[in-house]
């Protein structure tokens, strides 16, 4: 079914036409309160509510969860997805169903083994969901000026979904967490029915492989897959970081909350103000300002040494990754038009949770105080930031010498 085919089904009614992009922002909306409802429900069931000792083995079992569907089914998702009958709609539709079922399962598995396959197998489908999303807003944009707003409103979507639905998930949790995952399962079903009102968004029969190889391993490409990858360590290890350091502390579980919904706020600031930024400043210029964001507000956490300064921290750290996804799938979505991108995204992707998990190994395994872990967020954003400066520099300078070669040519 086409977009006109769409639109016309509001002829005669006194609406106006639904663009493609509404469309796909209540899909959007509706698979973040089932993420949010799954992420409520099962709180208590793998994180919070077990010892210290213990959790340390079982959140290394989780990230070890997280990241292999990465390693075995990576190389197929992207494939299956580009290559799916009734295009990306279908895919989107596919992973609604199916995330309902595996919620419906939780809900009878909380307390069994059965919960980290599971676990698992949400984990793929997420991951599957986020590399659609990720290859569908350049189809229904045209406007490649307009990626970095686009992407912005389904960041803003999803903030506000997520704060919005946890209220009543969270009082639903008191009742049961069975409850919690039902209702989470319904938010699924009516992701699937409304993605049925998407256009088909089908991806390119035909791509020169030589040409997709050379626009993903472009300079501009790389460079921003290299700043994503740092950023999104950075916010692995915080996260961990905080969950574990705060133990240790009084009140510290009401502290990883507090840094928890900052965090969150911070995310959804960082996608209002995605747009304007863009407006002032080309994709690169925002991926190096998230980095030396986090390098400033680092070396603060580490000179101020108190829990405050570590709650900023992690703030600042999440809102400088959504600025540099926001600019990062920019990049790639404008930068690489001749390449599939369920293919493209999907590698992505799986580097970008690799980086996650490793970011996160790190304080799980060693444990190191508040201000040695704010350090070192400090020294790896340093690092990335005079990294992608150099590449950033040099791609200038080669676009500088290419333009005056041509304009010699032209005289």
């Amino acid at each position: 079914m086409s977009d006109h085919q769409h639109n016309d089904d509001y002829v005669g009614t006194g609406l106006p036409p639904v663009s493609p992009f509404t469309r796909f922002s209540r899909v959007h909306a509706l698979m973040t309160v089932g993420e949010t409802t799954m992420a409520i429900a099962l709180a208590d069931s793998l994180f919070l509510s077990i010892s210290p000792d213990a959790a340390r083995t079982k959140v290394i079992l989780f990230l070890a969860v997280s990241i292999a569907p990465f390693a075995v089914v990576s190389p197929f998702v992207g494939p299956f997805i580009d290559r799916m009958k009734g295009g990306h709609r279908a895919v989107v539709m596919l992973v609604g169903v199916l995330r309902a079922v595996v919620l419906v399962a939780m809900a009878w598995n909380l307390d069994s083994l059965t919960l980290f396959p599971l676990a698992f197998s949400a984990l793929i489908l997420g991951k599957t969901y986020a590399i659609a999303k990720s290859a569908i807003v350049p189809s229904i944009v045209k406007d490649d000026e307009k990626l970095v707003a686009s992407n912005s409103k389904l960041g803003q979507v999803a903030g506000i979904t997520g704060f919005v639905v946890a209220v009543p998930a969270g009082l639903l949790q008191l009742v049961s967490s069975q409850a919690t995952l039902i209702l989470g399962a319904g938010a699924f079903i009516a992701a699937a029915l409304n993605a049925y009102r998407l256009p088909q968004l089908k991806s390119k029969k035909t791509v020169d492989a030589q040409l997709e190889s050379e626009e993903l391993h472009s300079s501009l490409v790389v460079n921003a897959a290299n700043a994503m990858r740092t950023l999104r360590g950075i916010v692995g290890f915080m996260f961990f970081h905080l969950a574990f350091w705060l133990r240790g502390e009084d009140a510290g579980t009401a502290w990883f909350g507090l840094a928890v919904a900052m965090s969150g706020l911070a995310t959804l600031a960082a996608n209002f103000a995605g747009p304007t930024l863009r407006s002032k400043m080309r994709e690169s210029i925002m991926l190096m300002a998230s980095l030396v964001a986090i390098c400033v507000a680092g070396i603060f956490a580490t000179w101020y040494d108190r829990v405050v300064g570590g709650i900023i921290l992690a703030a600042v750290v999440n809102a400088a990754a959504a600025i540099g996804r926001l600019a990062f799938e920019s990049t790639v979505q404008s930068g690489a038009p001749d390449a599939n991108r369920g293919r493209a995204f999907a590698r992505f992707e799986t580097q970008n949770q690799m980086a996650w998990v490793l970011g996160g190994l790190i304080p799980v395994a060693v444990s190191p105080s508040g201000a040695v872990g704010f350090a070192i967020v400090a020294i790896v954003g340093v690092i990335g930031a005079v990294n992608f400066a150099r590449s950033d520099s040099g791609i200038m300078r080669s676009r500088g010498a290419r333009a005056t070669n041509r304009a010699h040519r032209l005289h």
